[in-house]
């Protein structure tokens, strides 16, 4: 009986080893479901399976993943998207939150306020590079292409920006001019890496620190201006 048990157990650590060496550098099959969603998933392994288009089922369920968020019970403008708040800059009027996804994050956005549509706008490289590669979140975008979502709310007018790059390309919209869209709904969903800009007017700021994580449809992004 004990002779057979270590047989058992030297098979099973057999297969382990083989598991482990048939997948160097990235994690085992049997250790990967164990680990935190960025060792789980190394960026150079999904960068690997971008080239070849080719990814595996279990990161494709994961990054597909839409969990249920809870609206904050304070007023305000939520974040439309997951990720980190890269820059809040200024100009001609309007405020524009950028938000950095990593291909770790959710990836649906959610609308920032109660309002209507006015215009989906696509748009590709000729367009990016007409409005000019001085903004901060297409200065380092390789061909960028993007959905415009633009709403009108209590506040004037308001936009969120869907961007990616040549590695996806792909947006998907779930909503269309002339809807009337309520706060915290889905409104599109942007495959892998890629860029979330909200448009506000500028007297409302920025209430999260650069660097900081949002999320979706939960952070308060941003507020009037105290005078």
């Amino acid at each position: 009986m004990i002779l057979l048990i270590q047989i058992l157990v030297l098979g099973v650590l057999a297969v382990a080893l083989t598991q482990w060496l048939r997948h160097l550098p990235y994690p085992s099959p049997l250790v990967r479901p164990l680990l935190p969603s960025r060792q789980r998933w190394p960026e150079l392994q999904i960068r690997e399976w971008l080239e070849t288009t080719r990814f595996h089922s279990g990161y494709l369920r994961f990054f597909y993943r839409d969990p249920p968020r809870v609206l904050p019970a304070d007023d305000g403008i939520i974040a439309p998207a997951d990720g980190l708040v890269t820059s809040y800059e200024a100009r001609a009027g309007v405020r524009y939150i950028v938000i950095a996804l990593s291909f770790w994050d959710m990836h649906v956005q959610r609308s920032p306020l109660d309002g209507r549509v006015t215009n989906v706008t696509p748009s590709g490289d000729a367009h990016m590079d007409g409005e000019g590669r001085d903004f901060a979140f297409l200065r380092d975008k390789y061909c960028p292409v993007q959905t415009r979502i633009a709403l009108e709310t209590d506040i004037g007018p308001v936009a969120i920006r869907l961007i990616t790059s040549v590695a996806a390309r792909r947006i998907e919209t779930w909503v269309h001019a002339g809807e009337q869209i309520r706060r915290g709904q889905r409104v599109g969903r942007i495959l892998l890496g890629s860029t979330v800009v909200l448009e506000v007017p500028d007297e409302y700021v920025c209430t999260c620190e650069l660097g900081s994580h949002v999320r979706a449809g939960e952070t308060i992004l941003a507020a009037k201006a105290s005078v």
